[in-house]
């Protein structure tokens, strides 16, 4: 199958892609390995043009698993991946000096079967280190042909801009849905002016915008169990936004993940939507977007909903927000 497409620096890949984190990483309950690896090889059947992955997920685990499950289909599929960001010492943490970017890319070769990454992410910006090194390593990285271009992820338009002025910035990862709009401070203006890709993690904010929560009765490690927003008190107010945005999506004739995708990839052209899940019938759901129409007062009424801050609670907690470039909205460190 052939769906949309957008450009994603030297790339087009569909519009909607798949971020494999999910598969053994972030939120429990994992399948089996036999049903990740049908779902992998059902994405690419359905036209899924980019498979997204991390040296953090499963501590390397998911990028093997990513090699297992569909190197042998490598022509089919921009893979991207991502460093700085990873466990040391079986702590969570960040290292974007040079020398530590290359020793986790050759990891990441490794693990995943191959001898070149299409697009490689610094996931995150490590303070300690100035963006033009980490740049600077990875650029290094493409002249010897082990990497093709070029990502950064969680960071800020300032940030985005520095690193630009190193090499060209093929994509930046950002959380970006209905519910979350921090990149529409600065981040969008920014990829418009530069070219670069906006890949939305999390479009359907963490399964909340998908029918998948309704209590905070998560699994074992499931990390948003410490996410502000997805616990109580926090979580029964924002469930009530949740209601009035299922009941949207009911008149349209939308699933409620359709709403949620068809309306990041309404605000900007430059926008490439990146859900992930365990299960192939959402994954089915969410390509079926492409197919929709997605009325434009169903968008506006999202729009409306959603103003900023809206969702009670900040983003992150504190410890995971102390990794993070991204622009906080005025009042959202104070939101309760």
């Amino acid at each position: 199958m052939t769906l949309p497409t957008r450009k994603m620096g030297p790339f087009e890949v569909s519009a909607v892609s798949l971020g494999c984190m999910n598969l053994n990483h972030a939120y429990g309950g994992f399948p089996p390995e036999e049903e990740a690896v049908r779902l992998l090889n059902r994405a690419l059947d359905l036209g899924v043009t980019m498979l997204d992955t991390a040296a953090l997920y499963g501590d390397g685990e998911n990028e093997r698993l990513v090699g297992r499950a569909v190197m042998h289909r490598r022509s089919e599929f921009t893979l991207a991946s991502k460093c700085v960001l990873g466990l040391f010492d079986g702590k969570r943490g960040l290292d974007g000096r040079p020398e530590a970017i290359a020793a986790t890319l050759e990891g990441a070769l490794r693990r995943l079967g191959t001898d070149h990454i299409d697009l490689y992410y610094l996931h995150r910006l490590d303070p300690k280190v100035p963006i033009e090194d980490s740049v600077g390593a990875l650029v290094r990285a493409r002249e010897a042909g082990k990497i093709g271009a070029i990502g950064i992820s969680e960071m800020s338009a300032a940030t985005l801009r520095r690193a630009s002025a190193v090499h060209p910035i093929a994509a930046i990862q950002n959380e970006y849905s209905p519910a979350v709009r921090n990149v529409e401070i600065g981040v969008l203006d920014a990829c418009r002016d530069l070219g670069t890709a906006m890949v939305a993690f999390s479009p359907v904010v963490r399964g909340l915008l998908a029918g998948a929560i309704r209590s905070a009765d998560y699994a074992k490690g499931d990390i948003r169990g410490v996410m502000p927003r997805f616990v109580e008190p926090q979580l029964s107010e924002n469930l009530k936004l949740v209601d009035a945005f299922d009941r949207i999506a009911d008149e349209a004739g939308l699933a409620p993940a359709q709403l949620a995708l068809g309306w990041v990839l309404a605000q900007d052209e430059n926008v490439i939507a990146l859900p992930g899940t365990t299960n192939i019938a959402h994954l089915e759901e969410d390509v079926a977007t492409l197919a929709k129409l997605v009325p434009r007062d169903a968008l506006d009424a999202v729009t409306a909903l959603f103003p900023f801050n809206a969702m009670r609670g900040p983003r992150y907690a504190a410890f995971a927000q102390a990794q993070v470039d991204t622009e906080v909205l005025p009042g959202e460190e104070l939101a309760a």
